[in-house]
Parts: structure tokens; sequence; C-alpha cells
């Protein structure tokens, strides 16, 4: 039931020939992600000078291509180790809050929960075609001949992803060599819609079709059980073929994330196919390596390659030879790794986290920074806000994927997640909202990321670092930064990053009548997590601060008391009123819906990152916003409105503020658009600053900088650097 009702958060936007809500055609997704390989890999984050010097580097061609056709991300943020960096993706929450925030050796408990929505949910439901090729990781037994599914809520094919080849228990990703493999679609009653395909790459070799990619020569010693990254990229290179032609024709679009084991241990396998060290033997440095290194090498070279059998099908998508069916234009393409490379030779003999402090599995810049790359014809280009061909230091997080896809598919995003949508920076259009601090934890501290600083917790000691002088992690400024590393931990701590294995959000939705206190646990749904009889997660009572909960048709209900979730959502026909002097608080966003309503009636309410009223949603003061305010709906006051963060009104908004000086007050930068209304008894002077602001900027859509008075009687509207005026005419 809840699973239902929290799907339903998302306002499918009504689309057409693929275009968005804006009438603009939604581009094709497709989402390269490697396995441990470290942020120094590819050439523009160190392998470039590496050759330039004659040093030992990694050949990777495609990924070079895409760096010179796109932007470099230098600062962007995976996770410590495999299971949360996909669950973190999938979900778009950090560490702190996503069920899945250690590598468990329990598959069926280490999962994407039914309530959880993953991108594959957001996008099938957008109307895109899903794909999903590579390591899931959840779900499944580690059994290598006789695998299980333990977990059918956690599989891909139950969060939205059509069609699939993949391994569901990351143990059993520890082989390239895999007697069956995980695929839908299925036979009919398959459990799950997966089922086991045996002898994988022979069913690939006897078709045929790629014996001309140079990723795999038709050779007889191949061997006959699956290489699995070339079974996964072989199922993602007929998806994209297949569907760009499709898209050409319909203009229905795409969404495939390859997901290979690519660079992971172990290395010595890839020796066991022909010509593996091919693109290597005749250079200078190769001799000299060690064995792991040049499997390594060896590895992420024959996987970039068949990248770029995948980047050639969206130039030319039937191989007929002919470019004028590319889609390649409005297809973005990312590649990224979930985490740092590993402790091994090979990362040192590469210097494949390009010098940076530790390893994957550590919260230091080697174990969380990872390589991203980024690249979108038809909007990074040379006149955009990235640049082509270049690296950009803008803070990017694994979480924001999610986000980001739900914007350029024209829907909504889940509430509450940690993500931020990177939409804007990429298009160039419409506000990009900011991130003020990234999370990652380990079972042995925990870290907190905001601007240039990063302060590391373990244990009980607190360490602060300035990452803009000091990349390598080798200075701890915290004795000389009090205040800043007491700031940075509270927040931190107040992420849940020191929560016990297991600990995650939960899902809640009200069930009171008319008129309701929502304090009373009665008018909540409590949560659970099981799976086949167990139960994982239970969570009953008063709202929390890991709620995250959703009010619709409950007609009115009362904020009794200070009340903290970590995300509220009000829904069509729900009203919310707070009673004087009471804080409502929801720590990642308060989002109201259409229909919906909230009176502040003087009392407050509180976000670290936004209060976001949409379009058709009503705002009531007086009252205090304590936190960033994003108006696409109407915002009302008969009184004093305060707003302690910033205000941004889209071009759809209406403000309606009492006619008395400093109606609105916002402590930090105001962004006026749309359409001011102005109530109440006319000023018996001739001026009044009606907002005061830290900074205003642009101006409301009113014809002629006019307003009207309930009275009748016409205002002119005068914009300051800090106020907005006006004048009786």
């Amino acid at each position: 039931m809840i699973r239902c009702i929290f799907t339903l958060i998302f306002a499918i936007a009504s689309v057409s020939h693929g275009a968005d809500k804006a009438g603009a055609p939604r581009p094709n997704i497709l989402y390269f992600y490697v396995d441990d390989m470290g942020w120094g890999a590819i050439g523009p984050n160190g392998q470039a000078e590496r050759k330039a010097n004659g040093l030992p580097h990694v050949l990777t061609p495609n990924l070079d291509r895409l760096a010179t056709q796109g932007v470099n991300f230098t600062r962007s943020y995976g996770c410590t180790v495999c299971s949360p960096a996909r669950s973190s993706q999938q979900t778009g929450f950090h560490q702190g809050h996503t069920f899945a925030d250690r590598n468990d050796p329990d598959n069926a408990k280490k999962a994407i929960r039914t309530d959880d929505v993953t991108m594959g949910d957001v996008l099938a439901k957008a109307g895109y075609a899903t794909g999903y090729w590579g390591k899931w990781g959840y779900g499944g037994s580690k059994s290598q001949p006789d695998p299980e599914i333990l977990n059918v809520q956690t599989l891909p094919t139950s969060h939205g992803y059509q069609h699939v080849v993949a391994e569901l228990h990351h143990v059993r990703a520890h082989t390239f060599y895999q007697p069956t493999l995980w695929s839908a679609p299925a036979k009919p009653g398959a459990k799950g819609g997966l089922q086991l395909i045996p002898n994988a790459m022979t069913r690939w070799q006897n078709n045929q079709r790629y014996s001309n990619e140079p990723a795999l020569q038709n050779h007889p010693k191949y061997p006959t059980t699956a290489y699995c990254d070339d079974v996964y990229a072989f199922a993602a290179l007929d998806f994209v073929r297949a569907q760009a032609q499709r898209y050409n024709q319909s203009g229905n679009p795409f969404f495939g994330l390859l997901a290979v084991q690519v660079p992971h241990a172990p290395f010595d396998e890839i020796e066991q196919l022909p010509e593996w060290d091919r693109d290597y033997r005749d250079l200078p440095f190769f001799s000299n390596l060690s064995g792991q290194a040049k499997q390594w090498a060896a590895m992420i070279t024959r996987i970039d390659g068949h990248f770029g059998n995948i980047l050639d099908a969206l130039e030319d998508p039937n191989g007929d030879g002919d470019k004028s069916d590319s889609v390649a234009e409005n297809t973005l393409v990312i590649f990224q790794s979930d985490n740092g490379g590993p402790r091994h030779p090979a990362r040192n003999e590469f210097m494949a986290n390009g010098g940076l402090s530790g390893s994957k599995g550590s919260i230091q810049e080697g174990g969380i920074r990872i390589p991203t790359l980024m690249r979108w014809p038809a909007k990074i280009t040379k006149s955009s806000k990235l640049k082509i061909g270049t690296s950009t230091d803008r803070l990017l997080d694994v979480t924001d994927l999610l986000p980001t896809f739900c914007d350029l598919a024209g829907v909504t995003a889940p509430v509450g997640i940690d993500g931020v949508s990177m939409a804007p920076t990429l298009t160039g259009k419409g506000l990009q909202r900011k991130r003020e601090f990234l999370i990652h934890e380990t079972g042995r501290g925990q870290s907190i990321i905001r601007g240039r600083h990063k302060l590391v917790r373990s244990r009980n000691d607190l360490q602060l670092f300035d990452l803009e002088k000091d990349q390598a992690e080798e200075k701890n400024i915290a004795s000389k930064n009090s205040k800043l590393v007491k700031e940075l931990a509270a927040l931190m701590l107040g992420e849940r990053v020191d929560e016990p294995k297991g600990f995650a959000n939960t899902y809640h939705r009200w069930t009171g009548k008319k008129r309701g206190k929502m304090s009373a646990a009665m008018n909540w749904s409590d949560y659970r997590y099981t799976n086949e009889g167990k139960t994982y997660i239970e969570e009953a009572g008063a709202p929390q601060s890991s709620w995250v909960a959703r009010m619709e048709n409950g007609g009115a209900a009362m904020v009794d008391k200070d009340l903290e979730f970590l995300a509220l959502e009000l829904g069509g026909g729900q009203t919310v009123s707070l009673r004087n002097n009471v804080t409502l608080s929801g720590r990642n966003e308060i989002r109201l819906q259409r229909r919906s309503v909230l009176h502040l009636g003087g009392g407050s309410v509180k976000s670290l990152r936004w209060i976001d009223v949409a379009d058709g949603g009503l705002l009531l003061g007086p009252g205090t916003i304590q936190g960033t305010l994003l108006n696409r709906g109407k915002v009302q006051s008969s009184d004093v409105l305060e707003v302690r963060g910033d205000l941004h009104m889209s071009h759809a908004a209406a403000l309606d503020l009492d006619l008395r000086d400093g109606a609105l007050v916002v402590r930090g930068e105001a962004t006026v658009d749309g359409r001011l209304r102005i109530t109440g008894k006319d000023p018996a002077s001739e001026s009044i600053v009606l907002i005061k602001a830290g900074v205003v900027v642009g101006r409301f859509s009113n014809p002629k900088d006019e307003v009207l008075s309930a009275a009748g009687r016409r205002f002119k509207i005068q914009y300051g650097p800090k106020t907005v005026t006006l004048t009786a005419l």
C-alpha cells in the first residue's frame, strides 16, 4: 500500500514524442559505471600527463574521446565500497540514510527496499526504455553453480529495469567467469521476472553479430563460460542499437546503465582471454610492470573498447555506415566509478588514485573521490556554462544523478532525497539548487565535505582539511578552526552517520482524521521492512527525524508541538496548520504539491535545504521560514513573513503581501519573478519598503511595474540593491 502511495509522488508529465514538460526533446541517457577505478586512472586526472612524460599509463582512447567532447568533474564523489555506492546511486540517499550503507554478507538484508524509488522506477514510469547490465549486488545467493533469488523486492526488475543481464551477489561477482547470469525479459512465471542464462558467452559468440567489434575477436580459444563484462557490454550494445533506432522512429527515449565488474579483482582471469595484452605488449614500459599491474591495465583497456563500440552505435545505430540516423547529439553519456581504487600494486605503478590519500574502503579522498565524465553535445557546448574539453571543480555526488535524471525526463524527483539535481548546470536553464555538504561513512569513521573543507571523524578524533590547498589531506587544521570543527561535526552527526549498520530512513503516510494532531502516533502508518518472514526494520509511533512522510486528502491537520521529519510532502486536498510559536522541520525538504496548503499561523517551518511550494501549492503567513523558500505556486501573508535563507520565485509564481513596511524580510538573496499582489489597508505614507533582503535579483512580471491595492490605488514597483519599494502614483 505504502509503495503505491510513495510512487504516486512523481507527477509524471504527460509526454508525447519524447518531449518534456517544456516541450523540449528529452535526452537519452547512457551511463557507464565501473568498479574500483581510481580517480587518477583517466587521462585528464593524470594519465595524459604520465603518457607525455613517458611513464606507465592506462590506454583509454574512448574515455579520452568522452573527455575531449564533454566535461571532466574533478570533484566528484561516490561511496567507500560497492554496495552503498549502488544504493546511493539508485535511491539518491547518502550513507547516513540509505539502508545498504555497508557491504553486508546477508544479501537478502542488504537491499534496495520496496519503498525506495530508483532511477529505473522513475524513468520507466516516465516512458523511457530501461536497461541494466552488470553488477547489481542485491537479492541473490552467492552460489556459483546454482544461485537463487533471495529477495524479490530488491531486484532490478522490481525497480523499473526492463532489460537486464546481471549478477545479484557481489561475492559471486568476484570472478569474471560465470556459468550463469540473470536475465530479463524472462519466461512467464520466472521468480522476480529474472531467469538464469546458462553458457552466456557461448550464446553471444555463436550469434556472430560482433565478430568485427574491436573489443572481442571471434577466436576459437575464447572461454566457453562468460567473461562477464563482455556479456554485459554486448547486451548493452544490443539495447542501444535497437532503442536508438526506435528513438528515431517514435521519439521515445532510452536509459541504459552498464555497471561492469572491471577493474575489480580478480585480475589474473583476463589472461585466459586471447590476445589479452595486445594493446600494451609493444610499449616500452609494459615489461617492467608487475603482473597485476599488467592485468589491471589490460582489463581497463578492454572495457574501454566496449565503451567505444557502444558510443559508435549512438553515431550509427543500424551499423550501415550512414550516420544520418545518429542519436549522439541528444544523448547524455556519463562515465563514473563506484569508489576509489583499492590498495594494490597497479594503483601505485599507474598512480591510479592521482596522489590522493587513502584507498577504497576509507573516507579519505582516495577512497571516495571518483573519476566522472559527462558528454551531451546538444547542451554541453563551447558556449554553455560547462565548456567542452575542460575540467570543472563543481561539487558532484553520486546521489545527484537520480534527481538530475528526473529533471531531464520532465518528472518530479522523490521527496526528501539527499541528491541535488545538476540539470540546470547541464542545460543552462533553471535554478541550480545549492549543495551544502556531502556525507560519507565507513565502519571506522565518517566525513563531511562543505565547500573547501572536509571534517573526518574516527572514534573520538576530529581532523579538518582544506581540500583546496591540501588535496592529499596531509595537514590537519582542526586546532586552528575549533568553531568550524564544532559546526561541521554537529551537521555530520545530524545526518545519522553514527547509527548502527542497517539504520535507514523509513516511509510513512498520514492516516488521521480531519483536524487530527500530527504529533499523535495513532495518526500515522507504521513502517516495516521484511523479507520472507524476517523483519529488518520496524518503525512505529510519532514522527521522527528519519521519516519520509506524505499527507494527502486528509482535510485539515494541526502541528500542535515541534515536529521533525527527514522530509514531509503535502499532497492534493491536504491542509496543515501550525500553532503559534511551533516549529515544523523537514531536514531535507518540505514540499507542497498542487491543492495543498501550509498555514504558518505565526509558527515556523525549517529545513537545511528548502521549502518547496510547487505549482498550485499555497503557503500562508505570517511566520518564519528557516531555510530557502522555492516558490513556484503561491505565497501569501497577512502580516510579516520572514525568510532566513534565500527566496527564489519562478515566472509562474504569485506573491501576495500585506501592504505594510517590511512585509517580507529575506535574510539571504531574494530572486523575484512572477506576479506581485498586495492586500490590506492602504498606508498613510506615499512610499513603503515592501521587501527587505540581503540582495534583490530580478523583477516581478507585473505590467508596467505596477500593482493595485485592494482599494484600487496604483503603486509603482521600484527595485533597489536590497529592497523592493512601492510608491503611490
